[in-house]
């Protein structure tokens, strides 16, 4: 069994391994005639279930040709360009380069000797996130697992710095279109029900700064503590960015943490066009940022920025086997003599939630090094660009209905036929649409619900989908919504 460890003697397998498997994903890669085969989870299943993990194959390349039936041909592919649905992007080639050599030497990003120029790799790629946010000269972040996690540990940072015990007075403050990891992490810091306000929107799908000045002030009056403020730039479902320098000065006068969650819009950090559009960012104490959304970048790829490093010590314990005390007192950002620096040690497991984690900063280092950053942006402003001509498509398109005019990539959107009237009817036509969409396989769009009612929803992140893709996915779908108002109105 020795022969499948990856070590100095067994170089050539491992060569011959790789090669066949990234062949077989580029030859998949080639022929893919469709987002989606539409196999369903009742046929996929038998073929999963028949595999017994126990009577190993021995060979690499059986274990390829398992896979095909498995997994590869009925795969979701994000690269096709009628994948119009999740905040799944295309990734770029630097980084799955970067992803190949990172699982190969697998190091590990909690500490210096887990990791080496990793550390200092990561540690220069916050650096370089930092001062395209704006953040200042003390700021500091860590690499995490996603939005979820950067959401949850800035909210943590909120919390600790209010200085209370007495949670139950703890709010916080986002808009009805923030996402749910919000309230996730509300419940897991030990807030209560009632401790994230949910400000309305404007019909931008913005959130209304008058709205929530008048909760803070009824916060204060009622003697609870403005957490948090968490502002967002690229809502999942609509792209839409909050008015973020009146949010900036909301949480400056009632003393509230000011956090962005730019998981979606932060693409703009390498716009040449459309980088204002995050104007007033530069002034929160916290930001998450998702690189494997609009950076282009393999899942995972992710962050949490921070105005002032020294407030990520609320995310530090030590252990005397990993990062023991001492290490940390001599740390490269806190300075000191000769005997203190000797014995400093860049641990990045003092600013994360996790222990163990991939060196996932790797992926984007190779992007950078090799596209740089404006070729990211380049590719971010085709997509928003595209959304602009989707909207005029829809627009213009007397069966569809479309919620808002883009800020960033999304459109959301209704199927409307003239003849009938009935709101239920035209939700469950949109849900049927979608449903049948996906399992034809020609193409793959996301659903969501606006003021209670069915929507459909392109998320835009592939440069190569044309506008003449977003017609022909719109008629495939007013296809499938008019065979189903035939059947079932008929016999209604």
């Amino acid at each position: 069994m020795r022969s499948h460890l990856l070590n100095d003697t067994t170089t050539e397998s491992y060569r011959r391994s790789v090669t066949e498997g990234v062949e077989r994903v580029a030859r998949k890669l080639a022929t893919t005639r469709g987002p989606f085969t539409g196999v369903t989870p009742s046929e996929l299943a038998p073929a999963v279930d028949a595999v017994d993990l126990d009577r190993p194959l021995g060979d690499a390349s059986a274990a390829l040709d398992e896979l095909e039936d498995v997994y590869l041909r009925d795969a979701v592919y994000f690269h096709h360009p009628r994948y119009l649905a999740h905040l799944n992007c295309p990734v770029v080639i630097p980084a799955v380069l970067g992803e190949a050599v990172l699982s190969a030497v697998n190091s590990s990003l909690d500490t210096w000797d887990q990791s080496a120029g990793g550390t200092l790799i990561e540690r220069k790629l916050i650096d370089w996130t930092t001062r395209r946010i704006g953040l200042g000269p003390l700021a500091d972040g860590v690499f995490t697992s996603g939005g979820t996690q950067s959401n949850l540990q800035a909210l943590l940072l909120a919390r600790e710095e209010t200085g209370t015990t007495d949670l139950s007075k703890l709010r916080i403050f986002s808009s009805e279109c923030s996402h749910f990891s919000v309230q996730k992490s509300a419940r897991l810091l030990g807030l209560g029900r009632d401790a994230v306000v949910s400000v309305p929107v404007d019909r931008n799908r913005r959130m209304q700064s008058v709205v929530l000045a008048a909760e803070l002030e009824a916060c204060r009056a009622e003697g609870l503590i403005p957490m948090a403020i968490v502002a967002t730039a690229g809502t999942t479902d609509f792209g839409s960015i909050d008015p973020l320098p009146e949010i900036a000065n909301l949480a400056a006068e009632y003393g509230a943490w000011m956090h962005v969650d730019a998981a979606y819009g932060c693409g703009l950090l390498a716009s040449r066009t459309r980088r204002h559009l995050l104007d007033g960012i530069e002034r929160a104490d916290s930001v998450t940022v998702d690189y494997h959304k609009s950076f282009f970048q393999p899942v995972s790829s992710s962050a949490v920025l921070v105005r002032d490093g020294a407030t990520l010590r609320h995310a530090t314990y030590h252990a005397d086997y990993l990062n023991p005390l001492p290490q940390a007192l001599g740390s490269a950002r806190a300075g000191g003599t000769p005997s203190t620096l000797a014995e400093k040690i860049p641990n990045q497991v003092d600013k994360s939630l996790q222990t163990t984690r991939r060196f996932d900063a790797l992926k984007l280092w190779m992007t950078l090094r090799v596209m740089g950053a404006d070729g990211i942006g380049e590719l971010f402003d085709e997509v928003c660009g595209l959304a602009r001509e989707g909207f005029e498509l829809l627009a213009a398109d007397p069966r569809y209905d479309v919620v808002v005019e883009p800020q960033l990539s999304t459109l959301v959107y209704r199927y409307v036929p003239e003849a009938v009237t009935d709101p239920a009817d035209i939700d469950r036509a949109n849900l049927y649409a979608r449903k049948a969409l996906f399992a034809s396989g020609e193409a793959v769009v996301a659903g969501t619900k606006v003021d209670g009612r069915q929507y459909l929803k392109f998320t835009l992140l592939n440069p190569e989908t044309t506008p003449a893709d977003i017609a022909a996915v719109l008629d495939l779908i007013a296809g499938h919504a008019e065979q189903y108002l035939g059947e079932n109105l008929v016999h209604a």
